[in-house]
């Protein structure tokens, strides 16, 4: 979701959905000490009452990822990560959140046991993120994923087959069954062959790369998002990892002078917070 307008955006503390508790001594980390737009206790507090509600002990991740402070938790959130001191107009290239160092100590961590849940929104987030994911077999794209009409807000469901087929959709004893999603505008990436895309975008949209955010022309570059995902999973060595291109599908936001709903509480966003649940359940738990 935009940064154009940040002081607009606000947690929608009211939302709250009724969740039957579940999870039990299950520590959440959400990492704050990468200049992250959403953080536990300002636009991810709704993510974290969800989770909350559920029975999983949030906390907030304020160290540097190193081998030491990652061997700590099992199971680590990163959502739209910046470099530190970066400030808009955002421009390309977009520089790196995370040094070669935390992200060799992520890579390593996951894949003798922790789960990621790296959330990565558009540019400038995606940019941001792009060294991370890559050391996973993904490629992250600067950009903004519009539909035919340019438009950010994506309706993935059954009935247009843009939902993937795994048990965080199709629902089991532990999983919710889900219907349909609803996106705020995000990017879309490419997905190594061992990963199962969960919300799969399609040659009806389209992916935008612009040299600044949110300023677009007639020269931007754009390409169809056929065979990309706004959303995947995958296992890796005894870890596991779950990448998203879009945050505010999972939080609940108050935007701009009208305070209209952008997030689980948006109308067509009803059942956002199970695939939440859902996503953590699998990250949480060993099958």
């Amino acid at each position: 979701m935009s940064v154009s307008g940040i002081a607009q955006q606000m947690p929608d503390t009211l939302y709250i959905p009724s969740i039957q508790k579940k999870a039990m001594n299950i520590e959440v980390y959400i990492d704050e000490a990468h200049n992250n737009f959403h953080t536990k206790d300002n636009r991810f507090k709704p993510f974290a009452n969800v989770l909350d509600q559920a029975g999983y002990e949030v906390k907030s991740f304020t160290e540097k990822f190193s081998k030491e402070s990652l061997n700590k938790i099992k199971v680590l959130v990163v959502s739209n990560a910046l470099v530190e001191g970066a400030i808009g107009p955002f421009v390309a290239p977009t520089l790196s959140a995370f040094s070669k160092e935390e992200v060799k100590a992520v890579k390593t961590w996951v894949k003798k046991g922790g789960s990621l849940f790296l959330i990565a929104d558009h540019m400038p987030f995606a940019g941001a993120s792009e060294k991370l994911a890559k050391a996973f077999g993904f490629t992250f794209y600067d950009s903004f994923l519009f539909d035919e009409n340019r438009r950010g807000i994506l309706n993935f469901s059954n009935e247009n087959s843009l939902l993937g087929k795994h048990k965080i959709i199709s629902g089991s004893e532990k999983y919710e069954k889900i219907k349909s999603i609803k996106t705020f505008t995000g990017q879309a990436f490419e997905i190594p062959d061992k990963a199962i895309s969960i919300l799969k975008t399609n040659e009806k949209m389209q992916v935008h790369l612009p040299d600044t955010m949110w300023r677009f022309s007639e020269k931007t570059k754009n390409f169809s998002a056929k065979g990309l995902s706004q959303g995947a999973i995958m296992k890796y060595g005894k870890g596991k990892v779950a990448f998203f291109g879009e945050a505010a599908m999972f939080t609940a936001q108050l935007a701009g002078r009208n305070r209209f709903k952008v997030g689980m509480n948006a109308e067509g966003a009803e059942e956002n917070y199970k695939l939440l649940l859902n996503i953590m359940t699998w990250l949480s738990h060993k099958d």
